[in-house]
């Protein structure tokens, strides 16, 4: 069963950093993109980032400015995202997703979800 996991949230200050993990099980990420979601309290949830398996191609919400750096380590069958420069607007709960090879704009292509975790950007 296709798995993920994600780790890694907490409380940060404006201007910090986080790096969150998405653990993933009974599957490799030779065949799965992987997605970073989010979901503010109020607001529907929205794409973040995402890898796909191939060659490695990344995508990002252009919101994001160059904050946020998705990355994946095949041999740990994890995929990271790094925050930096925190805001209090990226307060939200965060998830990672599986999507069948390639990164897609369709939320509903992402197949498994993780439970989430929570980052809260708060002084």
């Amino acid at each position: 069963q296709v798995q993920p996991v994600e780790s890694g949230g907490g409380l940060v200050q404006p201007g910090g950093s986080l790096r969150l993990s998405c653990a993933v099980s009974g599957f490799t990420l030779d065949y799965y993109a992987i997605g970073w979601f989010r979901q503010a309290p109020g607001k529907e949830r929205e794409g973040v980032s995402c890898i796909s398996n191939s060659d490695g191609s990344t995508y990002y919400s252009d919101s994001l400015k160059g904050r946020f750096t998705i990355s994946r380590d095949f041999a740990k069958n994890t995929v990271y995202l790094h925050m930096n420069s925190l805001k209090p607007e990226d307060t939200a709960v965060y998830y990672c997703a599986t999507a069948p090879y390639y990164c897609s704009a369709q939320e509903s292509n992402f197949g498994s979800w993780g439970q989430g975790t929570q980052v809260t950007v708060s002084s």
